[in-house]
């Protein structure tokens, strides 16, 4: 089995759990709080950020927990989907939000830890602050 990368990314957001658990789910609502074009699908199917990340959420805990298959458009081909995992914890003005992120291929894990601060957290901070 080839070697992967695992991250772990944590920060707050000023919403309740619902409110994000819902937003990620919703393209409306995941293009307005990302600033980039989502796109949803009754079997779960999703794409995000115009198409370079696309996948299937195939566990949900509302609203606490939301796990997708996903990838990038810079996976190589024969690589498999990586597995997201988030989670959003009620805390004192708003909610912790952890992007649990495995399976991803190998070397390119730094590249998405960064990416989830700069494409997720600081914009949702901005859209629901």
């Amino acid at each position: 089995m080839p070697a992967t990368d695992a991250i772990v990314v944590l920060g707050h957001v000023p919403a309740d759990p619902q409110t994000l658990f819902d937003a990620f789910l919703d393209a409306a609502a995941h293009a307005a709080m990302t600033g980039s074009g989502a796109t949803s699908e009754e079997d779960g199917r999703f794409s995000a950020w115009g198409g370079y990340i696309t996948g299937r959420t195939i566990e949900t805990d509302a609203p606490h927990r939301i796990v997708q298959q996903w990838r990038t458009s810079q996976f190589p081909e024969n690589a498999p989907d990586s597995r997201l995992e988030i989670r959003f914890s009620a805390v004192d003005g708003g909610s912790e939000v952890t992007f649990a992120h495995s399976n991803i291929p190998a070397g390119q894990g730094v590249s998405y830890e960064q990416g989830w601060v700069d494409h997720y957290l600081e914009p949702m901070r901005a859209w629901f602050g």
